[in-house]
């Protein structure tokens, strides 16, 4: 992904209050099943364990049989969308697939999930030169959201909510220029060019959530496509006391619920912390974005808030 706004502003962002009232989303009377951090972090450190999994590397390779085997063990409908395409930071061809898994196809309302599970071939924001050609290992930008999305996928697979659910693992979102948004996000722009669902209702993307000290603004993008569902879902992290999420509105950040919208008109939104670790240190596109600057405690505020809206609220 990549941020709309230069350095300056990515540092001190303008910060807008959203006032967004205290009633919170409508609730069924069911039992939300249990978000397991522990085990999403699990996830997390495997992918990792594969090494950098930037297009075109071993890693890429054995982590993409490692997820289609994965997917194969649950009851979902899986699809794998294959596409080349030339890498903008490498100019090489690469061979990308997006994974897909639907669960509960004939209902009528569908919900996405989207996270990338590739990693940057370029270290280009690390402070040490000889660093700066060596491919990012991920543990927060790709495996963090991918881990997610994962245990989702497993939760989901042993009970069906009331909507449908498509979850998609996009390949191509992390090798674009610093301050050229559209060379990123290649994946979703395939899927949603290429749609090979049916067109869902409403996507979440998820992305960077891994962090230590997870903090969630709101995308501004996001709050721009989709205002009430934003509000819908912030109120809901209020209400689950997840402190990560923040009712304030950041910087824009070209992540994949861009394509979705722009090209598929599928309303999205992103939750990302693009702040990693804070306003005055970095470890996005470094070699210091290991699982040790990620936390189980903070890939379950993302997972339990998830498991809550898809369990918990009325959709329309």
């Amino acid at each position: 992904m990549w941020q709309l706004e230069d350095k300056m502003k990515r540092i001190f962002p303008l910060i807008l209050v959203i006032f967004f009232g205290c009633s919170a989303p409508s609730k069924k009377s069911i039992d939300i099943p249990n978000f397991n951090s522990s085990k999403a972090f699990t996830y997390l450190v495997k992918q990792c364990e594969f090494g950098p999994r930037n297009p075109g590397s071993s890693g890429h390779l054995e982590f993409s049989n490692y997820l289609e085997d994965f997917l194969n063990q649950l009851e979902g409908n899986i699809i794998i969308q294959e596409f080349i395409y030339t890498e903008p930071i490498t100019d090489m061809e690469r061979n990308g697939k997006n994974f897909i898994i639907q669960f509960n196809e004939e209902a009528e309302y569908r919900l996405l999930l989207g996270a990338h599970w590739d990693t940057r071939s370029l270290s280009d924001q690390d402070e040490v030169v000889e660093n700066q050609s060596l491919p990012v290992l991920g543990a927060n930008d790709g495996a963090s959201g991918t881990s997610v999305l994962m245990e989702l996928s497993t939760i989901i697979s042993e009970k069906n909510p009331d909507i449908g659910i498509d979850i998609v693992f996009f390949d191509a979102e992390d090798g674009g220029f610093a301050g050229q948004p559209e060379t990123f996000a290649l994946g979703s722009k395939y899927f949603a060019e290429n749609l090979p669902i049916a067109k869902p209702n409403f996507a979440i993307i998820v992305d960077m959530v891994g962090d230590k000290n997870l903090t969630i603004p709101i995308e501004r993008i996001s709050y721009n496509i989709a205002p009430k569902k934003v509000k819908e879902i912030w109120n809901l992290a209020e209400e689950l006391s997840l402190p990560a999420f923040k009712k304030t509105i950041a910087q824009e950040i070209y992540d994949d619920h861009v394509p979705l919208w722009e090209i598929a008109e599928i309303p999205a939104i992103d939750i990302i912390d693009f702040q990693y670790p804070n306003m005055f240190y970095n470890h996005w596109h470094t070699q210091s974005d290991t699982p040790e600057n990620c936390s189980s405690q903070s890939l379950g505020q993302v997972g339990n808030l998830l498991v809550n809206y898809i369990y918990g609220s009325v959709h329309k």
